[in-house]
């Protein structure tokens, strides 16, 4: 069953890039809502525990560097059908390969410096959520 809330996450190439207000307003025109965000930045051991799935992947230290070396943007976004919607907007990991008009492709530089994080299952979704936010930070309309 889908439910109608994703996580993403602007990550630091994005920041760093002045990507910030033109993927947001992509996201908005897109008819999502923002019902939590925040600009913060990730120490190693929370980069570590949000990416601990990758921790046996040869490309988990280069990931975890990557994650804590600028700020990044966490925010919950709700919609009808968000995550599969979310993950239509934001484009295939590899920008080479993501459609035209999608984040990635217009912000993305390459698939380590992908701009952009969007959760993968409502499971995921839920879980990235809670770990970026408490309850009480979360509007509910």
């Amino acid at each position: 069953m889908s439910t109608n809330r994703t996580f993403t996450m602007l990550k630091p190439d994005a920041i760093a890039k002045g990507y910030m207000i033109p993927i947001l307003n992509k996201i908005d025109a897109a008819g999502f809502k923002i019902v939590a965000m925040k600009l913060t930045q990730l120490d190693k051991q929370k980069a570590s525990e949000f990416y601990g799935i990758h921790k046996e992947k040869p490309f988990f230290n280069e990931l975890v560097a990557y994650m804590t070396s600028g700020p990044i943007v966490a925010a919950v976004l709700e919609k009808s059908n968000a995550v599969e919607d979310f993950r239509t907007l934001i484009g295939a990991t590899d920008p080479k390969q993501a459609l035209k008009g999608t984040i990635r492709n217009q912000f993305a530089e390459s698939i380590a410096e992908n701009a952009i994080h969007g959760s993968d299952s409502d499971e995921n979704a839920l879980i990235e959520s809670e770990f970026h936010f408490e309850n009480n930070e979360i509007v509910t309309y």
